[in-house]
């Protein structure tokens, strides 16, 4: 039960979980290294106690891993997952819950009950509580080199449908915020950077639609209950500001200032307005481990920064998984995991895996019963091609890329989580000829730039149901039976059925006939149409020279795994990257044979890969050592 941020950094510290950092950092790239080493080293959470050009102390590393995730929730994580999953499917929980409960399942129960009434959101506080500053006054962070200017990257973004709209209508999101460079004002403006499928972007339009400015208030700090409510994907009609009394097993205080929702418990608070006018936002250096580029998004007019008298200033790191926000979607899940059957009914199971950039690939295990009379071979993917549109059509779920889904029927301890295990019974079991399924010309992540523009693209649906239709291999001496044309060469087997070949770097030229990519893989298509082990490894994947080290005979399976995950899935778009033996359409649909050819190199319409320049990255690892961090 924790009431401010620094309580709950001093509990950590008592616990050896926390170390100071007693040395002035710069906010400009060296202190966001140091928090990139820090989770990379598996180091305690950071307390910066002088930092460059601010009166603030900031905290990094705070959610970096799963012993301090479980220590910071230790008292409301329980209560908080039974109303979750209470909220998820009441009929289904109760019917569970009641079939031999025992007297202290009842009192769990009863204290869950008590801890979502006590969690309701409570009126209290003033201004008075706080000072004024100004958003030069906080951590100029700035993550990467070529980052628009600094970001705040822990904000809890407070908007409401109306301005006199209950309390527990209040959405909370995590939203970046830039808060110098560009053409921002100084001090009076900031970029407001929400995705598609967001809430905040109801709660806009709606202003827009009703002529009126729409309030933004920016909480950053308060218990870490606040920050992590932000980012969890409530089930509807349960709201973030419940959720974060639950967690917290402590009441979200807040008080109203000029029609503002104010945290009494943050450390800052900036309180502003949206308006009809957008302004360049960006660039900045993403999840996915690459930069998103400068777009036009909503500008915040700010009216007030508040800022309590030792206020400590949170901040996260994002960039190539993993990194600290892994941690937040680990925890998610065991959070969550109750939603999934209630949410998407037919779903067994979802993954969407982390080290491929989240959106990019998703896992997911159905059921194949639309008819229940078939045999195992008479068995095909159609009840799954119903679930996959039903998951991409829900929330986020809907940005998913590569959405590859399998039937239960087939193998009852299949389990999503198991990346390797996953791919290999789709692979045993696809037909390439009938099991692709790609939606073209259709939205995308923001964050996402393999597509055609900015939210533009395409996905595709891998849906595999019934027997084996083919044995995977996983031997390195097959390869030596594979002629490839020149400018190829074989980085790895990733895992039985699969590749990673080298490939020349991406040119593009004006029309088909010239077009060197289409050649050269015509070229690669015929060399893979004679190899006998072509349908042994079914899927390939084409990767820039030097993209990865995997081919190092020291490289681990995890290094490979990830690199394939990233490399394939961050770089393609299905529709321009996807090629097969014999491609051909019919009816409209795309079929091909084995392998299935993935182009994963950089084109010239991707965004650059985030990097550090190595004397940065030896600065950061000498103040942790000469912190006794390290």
């Amino acid at each position: 039960m924790y009431k401010s941020l620094e309580q709950a950094l001093l509990d950590l510290e008592k616990a050896g979980m926390l170390k100071r950092i007693h040395a002035e950092v710069d906010p400009h790239l060296e202190m966001t290294e140091i928090a990139r080493e820090a989770f990379r080293q598996g180091t305690p959470a950071l307390l910066f106690e002088k930092v460059k050009g601010s009166k603030f102390r900031a905290a990094c590393n705070i959610f970096g891993s799963d012993e301090r995730f479980n220590f910071l929730f230790r008292d409301g994580f329980e209560q908080t997952k039974i109303a979750v999953d209470f909220k998820s499917n009441p009929v289904t929980f109760f019917k569970e819950f009641f079939k031999h409960p025992t007297p202290s399942e009842l009192r769990r129960l009863f204290k869950a009950g008590c801890a979502g009434i006590k969690s309701l959101p409570k009126r209290s506080g003033s201004i008075k509580e706080f000072e004024e500053c100004r958003l030069q006054d906080l951590p100029q962070l700035v993550c990467w080199p070529m980052d628009g200017g600094a970001f705040i990257t822990l904000p809890q973004v407070a908007t409401r449908p109306s301005e006199n709209a209950n309390i527990l209508q209040t959405n909370v999101g995590m939203y970046r915020i830039q808060i110098s460079g560009n053409d921002y004002i100084p001090n009076e403006e900031c970029g407001l950077h929400y995705q598609i499928k967001r809430d905040i972007a109801r709660h806009h339009q709606k202003s827009l639609e009703e002529g009126r400015p729409l309030k933004v208030s920016i909480f950053i700090g308060g218990p870490p209950s606040h920050t992590f409510a932000a980012v969890m994907p409530m089930p509807e009609n349960l709201s973030e500001l419940l959720f974060a009394g639950m967690l917290g097993n402590r009441r979200f205080r807040y008080f109203e200032h000029d029609g503002y929702i104010v945290s009494s418990d943050a450390d800052f608070c900036i309180l502003g307005e949206l308006e009809p006018g957008l302004k360049p936002e960006g660039p900045f250096g993403d999840h996915i481990g690459y930069y998103s580029g400068k777009h036009n998004f909503p500008c915040m007019k700010v009216k007030k920064v508040l800022c309590k008298k030792n206020a400590i200033f949170p901040f996260t790191v994002v960039g190539r998984p993993p990194q600290e926000d892994t941690l937040f979607g680990k925890f998610i899940h065991k959070i969550t995991e109750p939603m999934v059957p209630a949410s998407f009914p037919g779903v067994y199971g979802i993954h969407a895996v982390d080290d491929a950039g989240v959106h990019p690939l998703c896992l997911a295990l159905g059921s194949e019963a639309f008819r229940p009379y078939a045999t195992a071979e008479e068995r095909e993917p159609m009840e799954l091609l119903k679930t996959a549109n039903a998951l991409l059509g829900f929330n986020q779920a809907s940005l998913t890329k590569y959405l590859l889904i399998a039937a239960k029927e087939d193998a009852a301890s299949l389990d999503v989580n198991d990346v390797p295990a996953f791919f290999t019974h789709v692979l045993e079991r696809i037909h390439f000829d009938r099991d692709l399924h790609f939606q073209t010309a259709t939205t995308i992540d923001t964050l996402d730039y393999t597509g055609t523009s900015l939210n533009h693209g395409s996905k595709i649906v891998i849906a595999a149901a019934g027997v084996k239709c083919r044995e995977l291999r996983n031997n390195p001496s097959d390869l030596e039976t594979l002629s490839l044309p020149q400018g190829f060469k074989v980085a790895a087997i990733v895992m039985p059925g699969i590749l990673m070949i080298e490939g020349p770097a991406y040119k593009k030229f004006a029309t088909f006939d010239t077009n060197e990519t289409i050649e050269t893989f015509r070229d690669l298509k015929d060399a893979l149409a004679h190899w006998e082990f072509r349908e042994n490894y079914p899927w390939i994947s084409i990767i820039d020279e030097g993209a990865t080290n995997v081919a190092n005979s020291e490289a681990s399976t995890n290094n490979i795994l990830s690199d394939f995950l990233w490399l394939t899935f961050t770089r393609s778009d299905p529709a321009q990257d996807i090629y097969g033996l014999d491609e051909t359409v019919e009816d409209k649909h795309w079929k091909c044979k084995a392998p299935l050819i993935i182009d994963a190199r950089i084109k010239p319409h991707h965004q650059k890969q985030l990097t550090i320049p190595a004397e940065i990255t030896a600065k950061a690892k000498q103040i942790l050592i000469d912190s006794g961090v390290l």
